[in-house]
């Protein structure tokens, strides 16, 4: 079984097999684990919300939640183990995070977030009711598929800092000169949303197959920590759609 996240593959599952544990891994469990930590990350973007919305500097709290959830997500992708008690923690400081690049981008496009946040809600349940029904089906040629194209754009999401790192700027992958958005750029940032969306579908596999091989009650919370993960980026992702759009 594979998948494009990197959190959630199937080497996951090989570094457990064949422990004894008493209790095993659920997809109730690991679905109520994500909600906890959505509630988790919910929590902390309010916080950092309200503290940018009322003049405070939100800005360490912004690079202080990105860097710091870098260092849990690594962690917890290279020591499942430990997810009962890093997954939490990668929830709040990802709140941090997002809650004052969230603040920042409705100054400037006001009610924007909260339409992200929508969409970002309604394509999960989406993709869990094609999931679930069968329409769609992780089947290994859509896994291949989704891994080589997510694995192309994390490139290209590289090269992109690379390139700004010395001042530069991709084309279509920024904004122009004037500040707007072309129609070349929003259409790569519409198929990053869509594999965005495709990752889902792999992570409901990826938990579902857990919960057969039994995997141990821990790899709930990293089942989950991988599912928040992929909702983060899909957030991100839809953030930029909409701020082209409002740009065009």
């Amino acid at each position: 079984m594979r998948t494009a996240n990197p959190a959630l593959n199937s080497r996951a599952f090989g570094r457990v097999e064949g422990m004894v544990d008493s209790t095993v891994m659920t997809v109730q469990g690991a679905v109520l684990k994500t909600g906890f930590l959505t509630i988790l990350l919910g929590g902390a973007a309010v916080y950092t919300w309200h503290l940018a919305k009322t003049g405070g500097n939100a800005m360490p709290w912004l690079w202080g939640g990105m860097l710091g959830g870098l260092v849990l997500a690594l962690i917890t992708i290279f020591a499942p183990k430990a997810s009962p008690f890093t997954s939490p923690l990668y929830a709040i400081a990802e709140g941090f995070f997002l809650g004052a690049l969230s603040a920042y981008y409705d100054a400037r496009f006001p009610g924007l977030p909260i339409q992200a946040v929508c969409l970002t809600f309604c394509t999960l349940f989406a993709m869990l009711l094609l999931y679930t029904t069968g329409v769609i089906r992780a089947t290994p040629a859509f896994r291949r598929g989704i891994m080589a194209a997510t694995f192309g754009i994390m490139l290209i999401y590289l090269l992109t800092f690379v390139v700004r790192m010395f001042g530069g700027e991709l084309p279509y992958i920024g904004v122009n000169s004037e500040g707007g958005a072309d129609w070349i750029g929003i259409g790569f940032n519409l198929f990053v949303v869509v594999i965005a969306a495709m990752n889902l579908v792999l992570d409901f596999d990826f938990i579902e197959e857990g919960a057969k091989r039994r995997a141990p009650k821990y790899m709930e919370w990293y089942a989950a920590f991988g599912l928040l993960v992929t909702l983060v980026w899909l957030y991100l992702e839809l953030l930029r759609l909409l701020s082209r759009l409002q740009r065009r």
